[in-house]
């Protein structure tokens, strides 16, 4: 059996800022549903708290020096909260995806999340704040398949579950608590899981 070379690029939420335990990530989360659908995986992550777009380049750099078949990336928040314009930010995330597609590798793009739903966002702004999320993350998803990545996106009910559960946030506020990163792997783990069975057929 071949081992899947699975890697976890982007920022925070790919680094799992807000769990309280390392086996809670997304990676180790997303790593045990593979590992129990039949695939010998050897986890990377290259997420940093922080990472912007413009910081991909880098983290595709060390991803390829290391081996990628299947990749996943969670960009899109500080990029957002920062006002980076969507287009500029969409264009670095496109040619990251394309320089891994290049390389072989298969790539999952997550995008950016509706910030609306952070307590911390003023009740006033919550409604401008998810239509710039969302129009975010629209214009990352065209960026990713035009480079010939996939995209997954949670969609309105995982932000809808956020919004109505405080417990799923940790004790910042804006990132996933333990219990949030389980849900979001739930919602992704179909998407990685088919394109893992179709890297193995």
């Amino acid at each position: 059996m071949s081992i899947l070379r699975f890697c976890v690029l982007g920022d925070s939420l790919a680094a799992g800022v807000g769990s309280t335990r390392a086996e809670d990530t997304l990676g180790q989360r997303l790593t045990r549903q593979l590992r129990a659908a039949g695939h010998a995986v050897d986890l990377h992550g290259y997420g940093v708290p922080g990472a912007r777009s413009d910081d991909l380049e880098r983290q595709v750099g060390v991803a390829l020096r290391d081996g990628v078949d299947l990749a996943l990336i969670v960009i899109g928040a500080n990029d957002l909260a920062r006002l980076v314009p969507p287009a500029v930010a969409a264009g670095q995330l496109h040619d990251a995806v394309a320089r891994l597609v290049r390389a072989g590798a298969r790539v999952i793009v997550v995008p950016a999340p509706d910030l609306g739903i952070v307590s911390r966002i003023p009740g006033a702004y919550r409604g401008l704040v998810s239509a710039a999320s969302g129009q975010y993350a629209q214009a990352q998803a065209e960026a990713a398949i035009r480079a010939g990545g996939a995209v997954a996106a949670p969609g309105p009910q995982l932000s809808a579950r956020f919004a109505a559960d405080p417990a799923l946030f940790s004790a910042d506020r804006f990132h996933p608590s333990s219990a949030g990163y389980g849900v979001i792997a739930d919602a992704l783990a179909p998407h990685v899981l088919a394109v893992a069975a179709d890297l193995a057929a």
